[in-house]
């Protein structure tokens, strides 16, 4: 099966690609959720990924893939955290420079993940748009190779690994709820859910401000939205209007997209901190989010991808005590 040029042939070779740089994370069954929702409701567990995210597996398969000579010239990419992470982490371990640009969206416990592993840091402006150009700027002045942290046929295909995980073990799968940003992660598991039962649902979640795959699917075409400050901050951030991959993947894929709110992202973390004995950021929370708020009606065996843990501690605090997001 192959779809936009990206094809369950990709996903195997990125992970033989990225095995031993990235870990198998766990499926693990709900047992709160299963019972209140009458199905058998499982977690993949792709927070506890070594830099707390999911996108260390298409970053990792992006750097490897480097000709040597792209290598020398180092690499930059827009971010709103979690890639610029994952770009981070695999381009030290490749001993290739990195630098990563972000808006002051960007919450600074990300920011300083990033410094952390050695990368370069550039904060513009405040959109991801506005960041890009950025990058452009520095791919047209310093030379260096340009990784979209989303819109890009290797970091689809790392990404997409994750959803080997999922259907390998459990190939009766019949719904896979993905947290939706730019598509990356949500296209590449859909390629991979799909290739190996084509009646599966593929559902995305996002918040419902300043959605971006979710407006342009709505509108045809990919369009542009005026991002605001979430609890999902790592979903927020547009497709970009000359989109190659993900914007066909996600049309011709993806079965629904579902938005939640504020209060709702804040209820998914509570549960996944409470009931699940997990730490999760709100991008992260969406699925769980949706399933508490009766948006999504697990099907008999369901999974949820949880797809990351970087969120600020203070913040996760007060949102576990009680603290409502919207007053």
């Amino acid at each position: 099966m192959e779809r936009n040029d990206i094809s369950l042939v990709d996903l195997y070779r990125a992970r033989n690609r990225i095995h031993g740089r990235t870990v198998k994370t766990p499926l693990v069954r709900s047992k709160t959720l299963s019972e209140a929702c009458g199905a058998d409701v499982r977690l993949k567990l792709e927070h506890l990924q070594i830099t707390g995210s999911f996108k260390l597996r298409g970053a990792t398969n992006a750097i490897l893939n480097l000709e040597d000579e792209q290598r020398k010239r180092g690499v930059t990419g827009v971010s709103t955290g979690n890639f610029g992470r994952g770009l981070a982490h695999a381009a030290k371990q490749a001993g290739v420079r990195c630098v990563i640009c972000m808006s002051n969206l960007v919450p600074e416990n990300k920011v300083d993940g990033i410094k952390a592993l050695d990368a370069e840091v550039n904060i513009i402006g405040r959109s991801q748009d506005e960041a890009q150009v950025e990058v452009d700027r520095l791919v047209a002045e310093e030379g260096l190779v340009a990784l979209d942290p989303f819109d890009h046929r290797d970091v689809i295909a790392g990404q997409g690994t994750l959803g080997l995980e999922i259907m390998g073990p459990w190939p009766q799968v019949d719904l896979v709820v993905v947290p939706l940003s730019g598509g990356g992660l949500i296209g590449g598991v859909a390629v991979a859910v799909k290739s190996v039962n084509a009646s599966a649902r593929v559902v995305g979640v996002t918040m419902d401000r300043g959605a971006a795959m979710y407006e342009s699917i709505r509108a045809g075409k990919p369009v542009q939205v005026e991002e605001h400050a979430s609890l999902a901050d790592s979903l927020g951030g547009g497709i970009g209007l000359d989109n190659h991959y993900t914007f066909d993947l996600v049309r011709d894929l993806v079965d629904d997209i579902v938005l939640v709110s504020e209060t709702e992202i804040a209820n998914g973390i509570r549960h996944a901190y409470w009931q699940e004995k997990q730490i999760v950021e709100g991008g992260a929370a969406v699925g769980i989010a949706a399933i508490l708020a009766g948006k999504i009606k697990p099907t008999v065996n369901t999974c949820l991808v949880v797809s990351g843990c970087n969120i600020d501690m203070p913040l996760h605090h007060r949102i576990i005590g009680g603290e409502n997001p919207e007053g």
